[in-house]
């Protein structure tokens, strides 16, 4: 069971799944569940594979985005819950792409993460889906086993577990990236520029920082910017995110700089915060985001509003995005345009405009679609993503929230000239790998994943 907390908050997330790797999708309920184990089938009346198949039918036919719409087969024909769920996704249609977001996870791992702020994960992140050599480093999770080994941004992955990179990528499976277990360990071959050199990983739990990097940055001109990387929309984010943008303000920084190139999404209520941060007292209790219910259930449709923030010193914000921004960063971007002057810098994000309320049940946490999200003016679908102002290529090296890493660079040369700056255009890079994650696998979105 769920604290009542949990029950009442809203989570928005991206899950873009990649053989065994997963990061979470648009979801809805924060806070934290009980210390007792979940329930399993072994232990729970009504849990055994076909109860919970009637259970599932009858959850998506009353709260599912698209039920009336959406294939409704009988479960009989299924072995697992699984893939019964799959059957019963939207398959689309002219205007709308099929339901690729919703999903079951364990609700432990689940709780642990909106709950704890914590992951069970070796913590290294690569720029998988991109397909191309050399396989980088992207991202390595501040207080994980990938940090305390001394791997950073910009390294070389030459091997994993003795599969060369360009095997690695010829075959599209990352899954060693990502533990089963506390304790498994992952091998690696890493060069950070002066040859190769053996790193072992043993996987475990740890706090995640989702704010990994703020400061105010000065510009040619003199301009101050303030600068914000925030890789996860969960409840742990807020005081640091509070912190810096009082930091922004007592060193007059005039521009800002929010980097979610790599944040998939997460609670609702801290986007919202976040929003409210950056708009300021003036846009106070205007619309920030519409939650838009399927017809059964209209009357549990939800407005999200600005709340009340010091005023705004910031005279435009740039946002840096890619294929990896989803869900909740997705509705910073589009919650914030009716009201204030955003451009975006890099690749068009993931196109997500929907969410979740996660049900939890016999031990699981069943993620499928439940709303549709629109800003103040009635704007959204944005099923294709968010087309960048200005395009650009990130070539995961560089620290990030440095003026000299490449898209921060185009950030803040726009922001000296007002124009996008001449580099290499961004694509939506490789088309996203298909396949639903292994719910076994699950462990968060700081897990290991190439996305």
């Amino acid at each position: 069971m769920y604290s009542s907390q949990f029950k009442q908050r809203f989570k928005l997330r991206f899950k873009h799944a990649l053989v065994l790797t997963c990061s979470l999708a648009l979801f809805a309920c924060g806070g934290g569940g009980d210390s007792a184990s979940p329930p399993t089938a072994a232990d729970t009346p009504g849990c055994d594979v076909a109860s919970q198949k009637d259970w599932l039918r009858a959850y998506m036919a009353d709260q599912y985005f698209w039920t009336g719409v959406s294939p409704n087969p009988d479960p009989a024909g299924y072995s697992t819950v699984q893939s019964y769920l799959d059957a019963l996704l939207f398959t689309g249609d002219a205007a709308v792409p099929k339901d690729k977001w919703s999903y079951i996870t364990p609700t432990a791992a689940y709780s642990q993460f909106f709950g704890a702020g914590k992951t069970m994960s070796y913590g290294v992140f690569v720029n998988g889906i991109e397909g191309v050599l050399p396989l980088r480093v992207r991202y390595v999770e501040p207080q994980s086993a990938a940090a305390a080994a001394g791997l950073k941004r910009g390294d070389i992955i030459v091997s994993v577990n003795g599969t060369t990179a360009s095997e690695l990528i010829a075959s599209k499976n990352f899954s060693a990236l990502t533990p089963s277990n506390a304790g498994d360990v992952l091998a690696l071959q890493v060069d950070s520029g002066s040859g190769a050199r053996a790193v072992t990983l043993t996987a475990a739990s740890f706090n995640l920082t989702p704010v990994s990097s703020s400061q105010v940055l000065t510009l040619p001109n003199g301009t101050k910017a303030g600068y914000v990387l925030l890789k996860d929309f969960i409840s742990q984010a807020e005081a640091p995110l509070t912190t810096a943008f009082a930091n922004f303000r007592a060193q007059r920084a005039s521009e800002l700089i929010i980097d979610l190139r790599y944040n998939g999404g997460g609670l609702l209520s801290t986007s919202n915060l976040l929003a409210s941060l950056v708009a300021g007292a003036t846009e106070q209790g205007k619309v920030f985001a519409q939650l838009t219910r399927n017809a059964r259930n209209q009357a549990a449709n939800a407005t999200y509003r600005f709340n009340d923030a010091p005023a705004p010193v910031f005279s435009r914000v740039v946002v840096i995005t890619g294929s990896r921004t989803c869900s909740a960063s997705e509705l910073l971007v589009n919650g914030l345009k009716p009201y204030v002057n955003v451009v975006t810098v890099g690749a068009a994000t993931c196109g997500k405009p929907f969410g979740f309320y996660p049900q939890n049940h016999c031990g699981s946490t069943f993620s499928a679609v439940n709303f549709e999200t629109t800003n103040g003016a009635g704007q959204g679908r944005y099923y294709s993503g968010i087309a960048p102002t200005c395009a650009a290529t990130d070539d995961f090296k560089g620290e990030l929230g440095t003026a000299t890493e490449g898209l921060t660079a185009v950030a803040t040369e726009y922001l000296k000239t007002g124009v996008c700056p001449a580099v290499a255009t961004a694509s939506r890079s490789s088309a996203p790998l298909s396949g639903k994650p292994s719910a076994q696998r699950w462990s968060g979105v700081s897990n290991s994943r190439p996305d």
